[in-house]
């Protein structure tokens, strides 16, 4: 049984509300020295079997089907060690 996790994070040219609201809270909060902030997405998906590039390629697919809005949204693939 292998793990991949699927980070979906908007593209740098969309803007990011949530994010910007996040990074106007932190110095109310006592955090200082953060330039900006964007939020993003995690997803861990658990294979039945070995993370081959099969098994990856399928877990792209899912991304770009259901995970990730491609026409706003990145995302990247990893094998969780």
């Amino acid at each position: 049984m292998a793990r991949v996790i699927v980070d979906v994070m908007l593209k740098p040219e969309i803007l990011d509300p949530q994010g910007q609201a996040i990074a106007r809270a932190l110095p109310r909060l006592g955090f200082s020295g953060v330039a900006a902030v964007r939020q993003g997405k995690r997803f861990e998906v658990e294979l039945e079997g070995p993370a081959d590039e099969a098994a990856l390629e399928e877990v792209r697919k899912m991304a770009e089907t259901l995970l990730a809005n491609t026409v706003i949204e990145d995302y990247t693939v990893r094998v969780d060690q």
